[in-house]
């Protein structure tokens, strides 16, 4: 069992690291501030090679495994974790999507400029009433000669008020899972319009906003993988986007243990460093743990997808266990630096407000822990049907086991968009 990191993949921690100490961090509290994301970085994002870092070298971009793009997540989120999101949903979930179900001539438009950051990525799933239910979306797409006709809205959209490329679900069929279809649409789609922005508590230099549909005409080269499917292409997505989500949680907790290490060290109270009393030293100690465990969870997941191996189990509980910790361990950063933590003047307290997001976008804590019992339980009830020889479970148990034991399917990631 080896956890030593390949050296490509060190460099693109070290690569990453340095950008967004140089870039990002330095500027995270103003941007939060004015609750803007700097256009500008796209270019600089592109240029490393991150805006496309999931996408094959055929269409311009770096290939990257997905142990070096949780690297690179985890980083940039350890200096502004609404940056983190952004290139998450672009180079993360958005372009992964469209290289894999879309057609060869929609990926030579839209990927090359995808991966140059000249054009942006936006993943739209959530509805107003369709969140962890996502089955349950309203929003339609009619087959109209050569093309779609979509109406409908879409909510809490990553990327969208600056995006050209919205990776859409739509009912294209009945209702239900088997009755969506994906569309990739473009920004200047006539009848596509940005609606409000959203007013967040934390990852203010995210931009999230609504999106609107009324008889919005796109050909039919953009449906993604094939009519009435689409919602396979979420489920597909969706192990990816939650350790995208568990990264961002990491660097949050990473970046509220530097806080908290470099404050303790500089803090003196009583005559001596406050990192010497027991009562901070322990939580600076417990951070430690926990980052170290949300690490060894996420990177573990993200090997076995570079394996092709199932992730649904392993993603759910690095975004579980690494949200838990984030949020946790955020409130412990902003006591060990007492009132300077709950002021403006430090980072602490937006670390705070950042770290709740992540129990909550890309599946709750509460869907994370239905989905690793499914799973559990699931294998659970293979066994016992080999056991008897494929019997069916007595009543008691078997129906204690259906409301988890659910297909994956009635499960919404819920994502950033």
């Amino acid at each position: 069992m080896h956890f030593e990191l390949a050296e490509e993949q060190k460099a693109v921690r070290q690569m990453v690291a340095a950008f967004a100490q140089r870039e990002i961090q330095p500027n995270a509290g103003d941007w939060d501030r004015a609750h803007a994301f700097p256009l500008e970085l796209f270019a600089k994002l592109g240029q490393l090679g991150l805006m496309g870092m999931s996408v094959s070298d055929k269409y311009g971009g770096g290939a990257l495994d997905t142990i070096s793009t949780v690297l690179a997540i985890e980083e940039l989120s350890k200096a502004d974790a609404g940056i983190g999101v952004t290139v998450s949903v672009h180079a993360g979930l958005t372009t992964r999507i469209v290289e894999a179900f879309a057609s060869e001539e929609i990926k030579q438009k839209y990927l090359p400029k995808m991966c140059t950051g000249e054009w942006v990525g936006a993943f739209a799933l959530t509805e107003p009433e369709s969140g962890s239910d996502a089955a349950s979306l309203r929003m339609r797409a009619r087959s109209d000669g050569d093309g779609y006709v979509l109406d409908g809205t879409k909510q809490w959209v990553t990327n969208g008020g600056f995006a050209q490329a919205f990776v859409v679900f739509a009912r294209t069929g009945a209702a239900g899972s088997k009755g969506i279809s994906a569309f990739l649409v473009d920004r200047d789609t006539p009848g596509f319009t940005i609606g409000r922005v959203t007013d967040k508590l934390g990852i203010r230099s995210s931009n999230t906003v609504d999106l609107t549909f009324e008889d919005a005409r796109i050909p039919a080269a953009h449906l993604l993988g094939e009519q009435d499917a689409g919602y396979k292409i979420a489920l597909a997505s969706l192990g990816t986007g939650r350790l995208g989500i568990a990264a961002q949680a990491v660097g949050i907790l990473a970046a509220c243990l530097e806080t908290s290490q470099r404050y303790a060290r500089e803090r003196h109270q009583f005559g001596r460093a406050i990192g010497a009393f027991q009562a901070v030293s322990f939580k600076i100690a417990d951070m430690c743990v926990d980052l170290d465990a949300a690490r060894l969870l996420l990177y573990r997941a993200a090997w076995l997808r570079d394996q092709g191996m199932p992730v649904i189990e392993s993603s759910s509980k690095a975004k579980l266990f690494a949200s838990t910790a984030a949020r946790k361990h955020a409130a412990e950063c902003v006591q060990i630096l007492g009132g300077y933590g709950y002021t403006t003047e430090f980072p602490a307290e937006r670390y705070y407000r950042d770290a709740k997001i992540t129990e909550i976008y890309e599946g709750t804590s509460e869907v994370q822990r239905i989905v690793i019992a499914r799973e559990l339980l699931g294998r659970l009830e293979e066994r016992m049907q080999k056991q008897r020889g494929a019997q069916p479970m007595s009543g008691a148990v078997n129906n204690g086991l259906a409301g988890i034991v659910e297909p994956a399917a009635e499960l919404s990631p819920d994502a950033a968009g």
